[in-house]
C-alpha cells in the first residue's frame, strides 16, 4: 500500500489547551495555505500544483505526547477569515479527520496537504494526522494513534467551531485500515471515553481490511507471531457502528477488491449500515490523488466522497 515516498515528521512545538480563536491563532497561526514542491515525492508534486482556494491551516497541533502524534487542521475559505480577523462566529461546521496511506511505514500529513484543502474547501474542517509508523511501531499502535487522534478530534471539535456530532472518519490505504481499525472495534476508542457510535460516518477508501499480510513485505508492520485473524478488522467488530462507505479503485493492482467484500460482509452480519461504491478508472494512488484540484478530472473519488458526507454531516 505504498503510494509516497517516506517521509520524517517535523520536530513538534505547539499543544493544544482549551483552543478558543485566539488561542488557536497562537498555537498554529492560520495562514492562507501554500504549498512548495518538495523534493521527488509524487505527492509533494500534488501539493505543489494544488491551489489554496483560500483554506486556512493550523500546522503540528499535538494530539499525543510522542514526536508523530500529531495533526493540521485545514478550514474553510469564510472560517478561515473570519478567524483571521477575530470576528464572532456563529457557524459551525462538520469536520473529517483524515489518515493517509503508506504501508504503515511511509508518508506524513504534510505530503497529504492536499486533501485537508480539498474538502476544507468543500466546506469541512478536516484534520490530517501523522502517527507512528514501522518498523519502530508495529500493530496496534498506529491503530491506537489513529483512535486517539479521532478521540481528540471530538473532544476539541468545539473549539475550532466544529460540531462533534457531525465528524466523520476518512482513511486511505494503509490509513483506511488504521480508520475502519479503530472505530469498528470500540476497545480502542474507548480510553478515551468516545465510543464509535458517537461518529457520524466512517469513509475508506482501497483499504486492505482482510488479507494474509504474512506474504507479503507488510508482515514488519504487525510484528512477530500476529496472524489475520488477530488484526484484520474485518474480524474485530465490537461495539455499536456509525454508517460506513467503503470504495474500491477499478484498476487497484495492490489492494485487491475482496478486502472491502470481505469488510463489507462482516459489517452488515453485524448490522451495520455500509455502502459501497467503484472509483471508476482509478489505480491505487489516484483513488486519492484525484481529490486535489488539478487531478480531479482523473476519476470521481472527491465526488463520491463528498456525496456521501453532504447527505450524511450536513
Amino acid at each position: 500500500m505504498k503510494v509516497s515516498s517516506k517521509g520524517t515528521a517535523k520536530t513538534k512545538a505547539h499543544t493544544l489547551t482549551g483552543v478558543g480563536v485566539t488561542a488557536a491563532l497562537a498555537i498554529g497561526g492560520i495562514a492562507l495555505a501554500t504549498q512548495q514542491a518538495q523534493a521527488l515525492s509524487a505527492l509533494a508534486i500534488v501539493n505543489g500544483i494544488t491551489a489554496n482556494g483560500g483554506v486556512g491551516v493550523s500546522k503540528d497541533i499535538l494530539y499525543g505526547d510522542e514526536p508523530s502524534q500529531d495533526l493540521d487542521i485545514y478550514y474553510p475559505k469564510p472560517l478561515a477569515q473570519a478567524m483571521k480577523t477575530q470576528s464572532v462566529i456563529e457557524t459551525t461546521y462538520p469536520m473529517v479527520v483524515f489518515v493517509h496511506g503508506g504501508s504503515w511505514e511511509s508518508g506524513n500529513k504534510e505530503e497529504y496537504a492536499f486533501v485537508g484543502q480539498s474538502l476544507a474547501q468543500a466546506g469541512y474542517i478536516t484534520a490530517v494526522i501523522n502517527y507512528r509508523k514501522a518498523p519502530e511501531h508495529v500493530y496496534p499502535d498506529y491503530v491506537k494513534d489513529a483512535a486517539q487522534a479521532i478521540a481528540w478530534s471530538y473532544d476539541n471539535a468545539k473549539n475550532f467551531h466544529a460540531d462533534p456530532e457531525r465528524l466523520a472518519v476518512i482513511g486511505h490505504s494503509a490509513g483506511a485500515f488504521n480508520a475502519v481499525a479503530a472505530v469498528a472495534n470500540e476497545d480502542f476508542l474507548a480510553p478515551y471515553g468516545v465510543k464509535p457510535k458517537d461518529l457520524a460516518a466512517v469513509i475508506g477508501i482501497a483499504g486492505p481490511y482482510s488479507y494474509d499480510f504474512r506474504k507479503f513485505s507488510s508482515a514488519t508492520a504487525f510484528g512477530a507471531g500476529a496472524t489475520p485473524d488477530d488484526v484484520m478488522p474485518d474480524r474485530q467488530i465490537k461495539g455499536a457502528q456509525p454508517p460506513y462507505l467503503l470504495l474500491t479503485a477499478e484498476k487497484d493492482k495492490v489492494v485487491h477488491a475482496t478486502n472491502s467484500i470481505k469488510m463489507t460482509n462482516a459489517l452488515q452480519k453485524a448490522g451495520v449500515i455500509v455502502e459501497t461504491g467503484e472509483i471508476r478508472g482509478a489505480s491505487h494512488a489516484t483513488s486519492i490523488g484525484a481529490m486535489a484540484p488539478p487531478l480531479r478530472w482523473v476519476n470521481d473519488v472527491r465526488a463520491q466522497v463528498l456525496t456521501y458526507l453532504d447527505k450524511t454531516l450536513k
